[in-house]
């Protein structure tokens, strides 16, 4: 139900057609409830129709909602993911084993709002909410209705892997997980490289922060080979894939620290988004690339002021064993370099001072090309999973190259300022591409209540507009040609 310019209801499409089947009683029964519903509200009918034992009238916001220029995001798009989740959740408290979903004037985003609105994990309880299957309520658009499932699956796939505890997703179990997804791939190779693989590369600093656990380090490397010349240069992604993060010798304080099960989210998401794309097909080439281990604390652990040598024979001197990532991604995005990349791409739950910064509103992005901005933050105002530019000043760079006993400092020298800002103008110094963007998600890595159309949770983000950004470039491709 949509919200007129002055004030009063209208039904969707949809909602007018069923209000017909069922000669009015729609219309009557919510003009006895009161007001117009708000955006995001709900309420629920029972035995309008045999066929439709329960239906579900979810409030729309305004009707001619678009970009809005304040949010940098499509508001119609997000008021129709919400209040389709909203709904879906409705009936599936009613126990109902499946759901008709008004399309709403676009299938993507309700599709999006009915997967995303209703997963939740919960493969280790023994009690489960009701599985509830749902549908596209008609047959006009679901081409965009299968698009938007798609789109949402990825989503939660990256959900999942980041949900799950540390024990059932290990490094090597992470890498096996994604095979599986992508098994059925004809265009598609994973590598699953071990550690001896890893030392013959050189990647010293990866290897640092794996030696301090028990589990051994894996570096997954996937080649999605989607378009028609093999050969093109890929777009490669890159993801952190700390599968739990104690800290090492610098260790975390107890309190919150299960949630780092997910610090693998940047290799979570990455990787999800390139199974996405394989299932739309997407005609383009892209590499992902996920080094893959724990950060423990033990005899063998890294020590703070150790000195390591990263894959371009750089010294970086750990004085934080707890800004670990940064030493998994120096070696991979080194490697990186080896494919002759259209864009390099890499995603992290990098920094507690991203969070500080940005909060859950939106990702941090520091890249060194404009041209590539433009696509992340064009794609991210379709998806509603905001992109927000940071600054990737010489300023910072002069923090983490002043460093007494090394190349480079894992921290910057002034400590907690600018922690986000100085962890980017580290990994700068391990890239020479001119089109390559650092994603730091710690901010959006987990849901409470600020994104309606997700559970509380592990938030899987931002993988849509990962997707859209290949998607995008993709599309500028074949116009090319």
């Amino acid at each position: 139900m949509f919200e007129k310019d002055d004030g009063a209801a209208q039904l969707t499409s949809a909602g007018d057609a069923f209000d017909r089947l069922v000669s009015g009683k729609l219309r009557a029964l919510l003009s006895l409830c009161g007001p117009p519903l708000k955006k995001g509200k709900t309420r629920i009918f029972h035995g309008l129709h045999q066929d439709f034992p329960s239906v579900a009238v979810v409030g729309l916001g305004k009707k001619n909602a678009g970009i809005n220029e304040q949010e940098n995001w499509n508001e119609g798009k997000e008021n129709i993911r919400t209040a389709v989740a909203v709904g879906c959740r409705q009936i599936q408290d009613l126990e109902i084993p499946c759901v008709e979903v008004d399309p709403c004037g676009d299938a993507q985003a309700a599709a999006e709002g009915a997967v995303l609105g209703l997963h939740e994990y919960n493969e280790l309880k023994q009690k489960k909410k009701p599985v509830v299957t749902p549908q596209l309520h008609g047959s006009a658009e679901s081409e965009a209705w299968q698009k938007g499932v798609i789109y949402a699956e990825g989503q939660n796939l990256a959900r999942y892997l980041m949900e799950a505890p540390a024990n059932y997703i290990t490094p090597i179990k992470f890498a096996e997980h994604i095979e599986q997804k992508l098994r059925s791939f004809s265009n598609v190779k994973v590598h699953i490289r071990q550690e001896s693989w890893i030392t013959t590369q050189e990647m010293g600093a990866f290897l640092s922060v794996a030696k301090g656990s028990a589990e051994p380090p894996i570096f997954l490397e996937i080649h999605y080979l989607g378009s028609a010349n093999t050969d093109d240069s890929p777009l490669v992604f890159v993801g952190k894939g700390v599968t739990f993060d104690s800290g090492g010798i610098s260790l975390k304080p107890s309190s919150g620290m299960d949630a780092m099960r997910a610090d693998m989210g940047g290799a979570a998401t990455v990787c999800s988004a390139i199974v996405t794309a394989a299932a739309l097909n997407l005609p383009l080439n892209i590499i992902g690339l996920a080094p893959l281990c724990e950060n423990m604390p033990s005899g063998k652990a890294n020590k703070p002021g150790d000195v390591v040598r990263a894959k371009n024979g750089k010294t970086i001197q750990v004085d934080n064993t707890d800004a670990e990532g940064r030493l998994l991604l120096a070696d991979a995005l080194c490697y990186a370099h080896n494919f002759n990349a259209r864009a390099i791409v890499n995603a992290a739950t990098l920094t507690g001072a991203m969070d500080v910064a940005l909060g859950s509103a939106a990702t941090g992005v520091f890249t060194n090309s404009s041209w590539l901005w433009t696509h992340l933050y064009e794609a991210s105002i379709l998806t509603g999973d905001r992109v927000w530019r940071m600054p990737l000043f010489e300023h910072y760079t002069k923090q983490v190259t002043d460093c007494p006993l090394a190349d480079v400092s894992n921290i910057g020298k002034y400590s907690r300022a600018g922690g986000a800002c100085t962890a980017a103008a580290f990994l700068k110094e391990f890239v020479t591409a001119s089109h390559w963007a650092h994603l730091d998600i710690a901010g959006v890595m987990s849901n409470k209540d600020e994104v309606p159309y997700l559970r509380k949770g592990m938030a899987g983000r931002p993988t849509r507009t990962l997707v859209e950004f290949a998607a995008r470039l993709s599309q500028d491709s074949h116009n090319a040609k």
